[in-house]
């Protein structure tokens, strides 16, 4: 497979489709992540919160796959935006990992009402100065709290991890981060728990191209410039959405899918403006 990438607006490259991690630990987790590794996968996204960086760095270290090849995601959870307690978190997250530094960090949730983000942002911008962080993100945040990072410290985020799904397309979010050079991550990108992939068009679209429904809602993602994250510890699986990088959509299609969004499409209700991560 030939690897595919997007560059961020601080001139790294990041691919196109990765792992998400949430769920997968210990030993069987770790597998899992090092077969991931082995099929082709070169973006593996973390969080403190998910209590798995050990077990990704050691993924990483079993699966004779040279370290710069590896892009590497972590996140700061909403109780650590302090900016001295943010700095200590990261510092964590690199001792877990047992690596020298992380590709890609990000701010977990915004959080608010705590109204600490700022400063959690800041902590980050010095971290990337300290060599800690290579590259430094956010993750479901909405526009207005992306202007203000930028307002009070200059500094853009390279990615913003989202919800985004055909169920919640983010159009409209979309146009913005765009028009910043930011790149949008989606979460859930194929809808856990939901039936989304049972939806007709998507049924009917596999067909057309004799794809799974999953790598057509994957290759919609990747069409509209969005790095899809999906979650899975099956070997066949992970190679088949690895494989979603491999065919393209029409633009008929991809606004057939497109059409499936709604207002309140959320899965879990978890609103960036009031939702508050421990």
């Amino acid at each position: 497979m030939k690897e595919k990438y997007y560059l961020l607006n601080d001139g790294f490259a990041i691919p196109k489709l990765g792992l998400g991690t949430y769920g997968l630990r210990g030993s069987s987790g770790m597998q899992r992540i090092k077969m991931a590794l082995q099929s082709g996968y070169r973006l593996i996204d973390s969080a403190f919160n998910y209590e798995n960086e050990g077990i990704v760095g050691q993924a990483i270290r079993q699966s004779g796959i040279s370290r710069d090849q590896i892009t590497v995601t972590s996140k700061l959870p909403g109780r650590h935006h302090a900016y001295k307690e943010a700095i200590e978190t990261i510092e964590e997250s690199l001792a877990r990992t047992g690596l020298d530094y992380l590709d890609l960090y990000l701010i977990h949730w915004p959080n608010p009402d705590q109204n600490q983000y700022v400063e959690a942002w800041q902590a980050l911008i010095d971290a990337q100065k300290f060599g800690l962080i290579r590259s430094i993100g956010v993750s479901n945040f909405l526009p207005d709290h992306i202007d203000r990072l930028e307002k009070e410290t200059g500094h853009l985020p390279v990615v913003n991890q989202l919800e985004c799904h055909p169920y919640f397309n983010q159009a409209k979010v979309l146009d913005y981060h765009q028009s910043k050079q930011i790149i949008v991550e989606a979460w859930s990108p194929i809808g856990r728990g939901s039936q989304m992939g049972q939806e007709a068009v998507i049924n009917d679209l596999a067909h057309k191209y004799n794809r799974s429904n999953q790598q057509i809602i994957l290759a919609w993602h990747v069409a509209r410039g969005i790095i899809p994250i999906p979650k899975s510890g099956n070997y066949q699986r992970q190679g088949e959405n690895l494989a979603a990088l491999d065919f393209e959509l029409s633009q008929a299609d991809l606004e057939a899918i497109n059409d499936l969004s709604q207002d309140q499409g959320r899965l879990k209700d978890q609103n960036p403006a009031v939702y508050q991560e421990f």
